[in-house]
C-alpha cells in the first residue's frame, strides 16, 4: 500500500519551508517514526518521520526545494522490503548509511569522516557522543576534522553549493544565506527601521559574584549536576529590575503599550546556523540551578539544531553575552517586538578606587539598548543601575530587594 509522506502543519506565522536534506533515498527501507527528511523554516529545523515501516518508493522534492504545508514529499510503500544492495567497496558510504539519523545529520553538518571515528556503541556503532568527542578534541584521531567542522559551521550546514569565481585574478566565493540567516537579517533591519534605539552603558564590579561562585561552585555542581555560571546571576538581577521598572518589560502594540505580567527572558545563543534566542519562560519562578540547566539544555539543542518552535517563541526581554567571544563593549540590537536587551561583555581585571584605595577588581561593561518610543532615558539608566547594584550585592537577589 502506497502512503504519502506530507509536509506537516507548519508553526504559526511560517508559510513555507526548505528541504534541508533527505536521510534516505528511493529504494531504501525505512522504519516507522524514523526521521526521513529535515525541513528548515526561518526559525527551526523540523524532522519529518516515516508514518509506517516500508520502502521509500519516490522522492518528489529535492534538497533546497521550497515546500508548503501538506505538500507530498514522497511515497512510501508500506510493508515492502528493500532489495539487497550489491556489495560495495566503499566502506565509508556503508558506515554512513548504518548510522542513526541524528548521528548522520551531525556528520553531514560538520564534515567529520566517519571512517576515522572509533564507535563506542554496540558492535562498534558510532554514537553522537563519539562524533562530539572528535569535535571537542576528546580523541586524537581525525585531527583535521576539527578545522573541517569549523569551516562547515561557519558556512552553515546543507546550504546550496557555493559559487566560486575570479575577478581580475582574485578569488571570490558566493554562498547563499540560510533561511535562518535571512530571517535574522530581516528582523535586525526591521528593528533599526521601526524602533528608536538608544543604548546606555554602565560597569559592574563582579567581585562579590565571583567570590560566591568560588565558595559554592563545587557543592552547587555536586548537588545540582550543573555548573554555577554568571548568566543565572544576570537573569535573576534582570528579573528583579524588570519588576521595579515594568516599562522595560513592555512592548509597543500599535498605538498602545502592552505591559507583561510575566518574565520570559530570551538568552541569545550562537549556533552553526546563526544566532537564536531561546526563551526562559517564567524566569521569576526559576532558581539558580533551574536557570543554569535550561541554558545548558538550550546550548546543546542549538548546537544540534534541535530547538523547537516553542523554544524560540515569545520573550519579553533578552540578554546577550558577547563577552564569551571577547567583546569589550557593544550596542546590542533589539529583538522585536521586545523593547530592551541587555548586553554582557568580557570580564577584565582593572584598577578601581574602593573606599579611597586602589584595588584590582573583575569589571564588566554593561549595555542596555532600548526603544526610546516608550522607554525614557531615566528609566533605562535606573534599570541598569539597579542591575549593577544587585550584582555588586547579590544577597539582595535572595531577599528580592
Amino acid at each position: 500500500m502506497s502512503i504519502e509522506l506530507r509536509v506537516p502543519q507548519l508553526p504559526e506565522s511560517v508559510s513555507d519551508a526548505t528541504i534541508l536534506n533527505w536521510h534516505k533515498q528511493p529504494g531504501e527501507s525505512v522504519q516507522q517514526d524514523e526521521s526521513l527528511v529535515d525541513l528548515e523554516t526561518d526559525k527551526v529545523v523540523l524532522e519529518v518521520p516515516a508514518p509506517q515501516t516500508g520502502v521509500l518508493k519516490e522522492i518528489r522534492f529535492n534538497d533546497g526545494d521550497t515546500v508548503q504545508a501538506e505538500d507530498v514529499l514522497g511515497i512510501i510503500e508500506a510493508g515492502a522490503v528493500a532489495q539487497a544492495a550489491p556489495e560495495s567497496t566503499d566502506s565509508s558510504q556503508d558506515d554512513v548509511s548504518a548510522l542513526s539519523p541524528s548521528v548522520r545529520r551531525l556528520i553531514n553538518e560538520t564534515g567529520v569522516d566517519p571512517s576515522t571515528i572509533q564507535g563506542s556503541g554496540k558492535n562498534g556503532r558510532i554514537l553522537k557522543a563519539d562524533v562530539e568527542a572528535v569535535l571537542t578534541g576528546g580523541k586524537e584521531t581525525q585531527q583535521s576534522s576539527r578545522s573541517t567542522a569549523q569551516s562547515a559551521a561557519e558556512k552553515t550546514p546543507n546550504t546550496p553549493a557555493p559559487v566560486s569565481s575570479n575577478v581580475d585574478g582574485r578569488p571570490e566565493e558566493r554562498v547563499p544565506m540560510t533561511r535562518l540567516r535571512k530571517r535574522v537579517a530581516e528582523r535586525l533591519v526591521e528593528a533599526q527601521r521601526t524602533a528608536a534605539i538608544l543604548t546606555t552603558f554602565n560597569e559592574v564590579d563582579l567581585q562579590a559574584v565571583s567570590d560566591l561562585r568560588v565558595r559554592y561552585r563545587d557543592i552547587f555542581e555536586k548537588q545540582h549536576d550543573v555548573r554555577l555560571g554568571f548568566m543565572s546571576f544576570f537573569v535573576k538581577a534582570a528579573v528583579e529590575s524588570l519588576k521595579q521598572y515594568p516599562i522595560i518589560n513592555a512592548t509597543v502594540d500599535g498605538e498602545d503599550i502592552l505591559y507583561h505580567g510575566y518574565f520570559d527572558i530570551g538568552i541569545a545563543v550562537s549556533s552553526p546556523r546563526g544566532l537564536v534566542v531561546p526563551i526562559l519562560r517564567d524566569a521569576d519562578q526559576l532558581g539558580f540551578a533551574a536557570i543554569e540547566k535550561r541554558i545548558k539544555e538550550y546550548g546543546l539543542k542549538a548546537k544540534e539544531g534541535s530547538l523547537s518552535y516553542e523554544d524560540l517563541t515569545g520573550g519579553t526581554f533578552s540578554i546577550t553575552n558577547g563577552g564569551v567571544f571577547g567583546s569589550m563593549l557593544s550596542t546590542p540590537i533589539l529583538n522585536p517586538p521586545q523593547s530592551a536587551i541587555l548586553g554582557m561583555h568580557s570580564i577584565q581585571q582593572r584598577p578601581m578606587v574602593v573606599n579611597g584605595e586602589v584595588v584590582v577588581r573583575p569589571m564588566m561593561y554593561l549595555a542596555l539598548s532600548y526603544d526610546h518610543r516608550i522607554i525614557d532615558g531615566r528609566d533605562a539608566v535606573q534599570f541598569l543601575v539597579t542591575i549593577k547594584q544587585l550584582l555588586e550585592d547579590p544577597s539582595r537577589l535572595l531577599l528580592e530587594i
